[in-house]
């Protein structure tokens, strides 16, 4: 076992999930001060939620038929249904180890349990001031189970076989074609925003909904939890390498170079269209930034992962005006900074990425290979997300009462105020 990327792999994990907190403090202070409550519960009930089932039938349903030789000999459970590996786990003391493992399974157990919390939280930005608690926890729970795990076994469960990517059945099917995704633009971001944009027609628009109508109640929140992604966004990009080397090392200046360059990318439209540059359109425009680079960190060369985080900053700044012309209130942007920002990233690899893009190889086939992936998550996460979120609007109900959402949820929902007045 190497005890360094064994190391790096287990930081990498812990900065992965830490950014749901740092989502919380993101979303939480975007939203009305007497709503900050309950938005910060959907990213902590999240964590909750999605870490237990992860080790309990996540892991089993994503990362099923990989040989022994990659994931281990001992499993608990029932591949591909329940259970998880249990390597490394000794009673007596002793430590086991495959020879030649890089890392222990369990270590990417846990790293790729925090890509699935973070990208159920993600989704609920969409639906801010106005979701039922429970009936959140009861969406993501299935979420995960029918299009979070199913999709990331297409992304992210593939082997290397004599150099080439291959995938067991549909796990991995994605990455066996020939598609790029270091980090998660498809499996995470887009998967997410197209999820955020079905609940956000489910859901209907908040009272008032218009441009301009509710502003971010604690600014100095937006930025600490911009400032935490950003941080986090390290392990989530380099820790994909699963070792650190030189692959990782490129992924981590992409990982600085592209959001910065996506800042200025967003406040120079936000100047332009506003008058003004913002410290809420600095955030944002990181984030755009970071989603935009997940996918690309690893086969970009610097330089133009500085086009692509001008490109996204700017998009992504022009984009999240969509929902008042189209009608439909994504609360936080998901839409469009996630959805827009993965896309962007995604197809961006299919032109610049070294060698196979289109402006090295002169051929097509790289971005069309990226367009089909970015394509099938988007209807398949859109498709299922919007079915199960009218089941539980139906069943259940989804939305608070008009009057509980003019009040403020807060203490409707978690009987607890964020600010308490002497």
């Amino acid at each position: 076992m190497d005890q360094g990327n064994t190391t790096f792999l287990l930081i990498s994990a812990a900065l992965v999930l830490l950014m749901t907190p740092a989502l919380a403090f993101f979303y939480g202070g975007l939203v009305k001060a007497k709503s900050v409550i309950s938005m910060m519960m959907l990213s902590f009930g999240s964590l909750a939620l999605i870490g237990v089932l992860w080790v309990v039938y996540g892991y089993a349903i994503a990362f099923s038929n990989q040989p022994d030789s990659v994931v281990g000999q001992n499993y608990f459970g029932i591949p591909g249904l329940v259970g998880i590996r249990t390597d490394y786990i000794d009673l007596q003391g002793l430590l086991t180890v495959p020879e030649g493992a890089m890392f222990p399974p369990l270590a990417f157990v846990g790293f790729q349990a925090t890509f699935a919390i973070i990208t159920v939280a993600l989704i609920s930005g969409a639906i801010a001031d106005r979701a039922k608690f429970g009936s959140w926890m009861v969406f993501a729970g299935i979420w995960a189970t029918v299009v979070y795990f199913p999709v990331a076994s297409w992304v992210f469960n593939f082997t290397l076989k004599d150099g080439s990517v291959v995938g067991g059945g549909v796990s991995g099917w994605i990455a066996a074609m020939g598609v790029i995704d270091f980090a998660g633009g498809t499996a995470v971001h887009i998967n997410a925003g197209a999820a955020g944009l079905a609940l956000a027609l489910v859901l209907g628009k908040r009272i008032g909904f218009a441009k301009g109508l509710d502003k971010p109640h604690n600014v100095p929140f937006v930025l600490l939890g911009a400032g935490l992604l950003w941080f986090g966004w390290f392990g989530f990009n380099a820790g994909s390498e699963l070792a650190a080397d030189g692959v990782a090392s490129l992924a981590l200046i992409n990982t600085i170079a592209a959001p910065a360059a996506a800042v200025l990318g967003w406040l120079i439209v936000e100047r332009i269209k506003e008058g003004k540059a913002t410290s809420v359109g600095a955030a944002s425009g990181a984030v755009a930034g970071l989603v935009a680079i997940t996918p690309a960190c690893a086969s970009l060369d610097p330089i133009w992962a500085i086009v692509l985080g001008l490109l996204a900053g700017a998009v992504c700044a022009i984009a999240i005006e969509l929902k008042f012309k189209l009608g439909f209130d994504d609360s936080l942007d998901v839409v469009g900074i996630h959805l827009i920002g993965g896309i962007i990233g995604t197809l961006y690899i299919g032109i610049f990425a070294s060698k196979v893009g289109l402006i090295f190889s002169g051929s097509f086939e790289q971005l069309g290979k990226q367009a089909l992936a970015a394509g099938t998550v988007l209807v398949f996460s859109f498709a299922l997300s919007y079915v199960i979120g009218i089941i539980i609007e139906k069943t259940m109900g989804f939305r608070v009462k008009n009057e509980d959402e003019l009040a403020g949820i807060d203490t409707i929902v978690h009987g607890e105020e964020a600010y308490e007045m002497a």
